[in-house]
């Protein structure tokens, strides 16, 4: 592959980049707000989804003509193929960052339901998750893949532990009914994080040795056998 692509494929690998750093501080700070009561920081989360989507348009662009242009084959077009499933992953993950963003606009208007424990634990969780894939596909490799599929195990756990509690509050007084949906909209928007760094890591496997494993239920695996690539 000539010297041109390899040029190519670095420009699309740092916007990539970028689009990671962004999306991960979007959901640090908009935890923040939320469990901070602080609104300063919303509009520079508005104004980073917006970068996130002038960067996928690019990303997916240079791809697209990278793949017409250089015919790449094997390992290469592996990698130009996850590249768009990967940055499409971190523009939903902007997306939902956003969604959160208006429903924690809403709640500093009105006293708090509940303290939050779960919640940023949660969150936390998720990005450690988000950071972790990112390095996989950045360094190329697998190591973390089972790690990161069992991390997305206990996000989901107390997802649905927080629904659950939500759920009471809305049973047990109807003054809490519009708090309640205020919390339940933004636990499942953090679980959905969780769920495109899976994504990620499975777009990354793919990417190192061929397997589509988006089915295969690693989060069940030995963590010390290797990943079937």
């Amino acid at each position: 592959m000539p010297l041109r692509f390899d040029a190519a494929l670095a420009d699309v690998l740092q916007k990539l980049s970028d689009m990671g750093t962004l999306a991960e501080h979007m959901v640090e700070n908009v935890i923040l707000t939320l469990t901070q009561r602080n609104p300063d920081l919303l509009q520079s989360i508005y104004d980073d989804e917006k970068k996130m989507d002038g960067l996928q348009l690019e990303i997916d662009d240079k791809t697209v003509e990278m793949i017409g242009v250089f015919t790449p084959v094997a390992a290469d077009l592996r990698l130009l193929l996850m590249i768009p499933r990967i940055s499409g992953a971190l523009e939903r993950i902007g997306d939902q960052t956003e969604s959160i963003c208006h429903r924690v606009q809403h709640m500093l208007t009105v006293e708090p339901l509940k303290p939050l424990v779960d919640l940023p634990r949660m969150a936390e969780i998720a990005r450690q998750m988000l950071r972790l894939s990112l390095k996989a596909f950045s360094e190329r490799s697998t190591e973390h893949a089972v790690e990161i599929l069992r991390m997305d195990v206990e996000v989901d756990r107390i997802y649905a532990h927080l629904t659950d509690e939500l759920i009471g509050h809305m049973e047990r007084d109807a003054q809490d009914i519009g708090r309640a949906l205020d919390l339940m909209m933004i636990t499942r928007a953090v679980e959905r994080v969780g769920d495109q760094a899976v994504n990620i890591v499975e777009a990354t496997v793919y990417a190192v040795g061929g397997k589509d494993v988006r089915h295969m239920h690693l989060e069940k695996a030995d963590p010390g056998a290797p990943l079937p690539v």
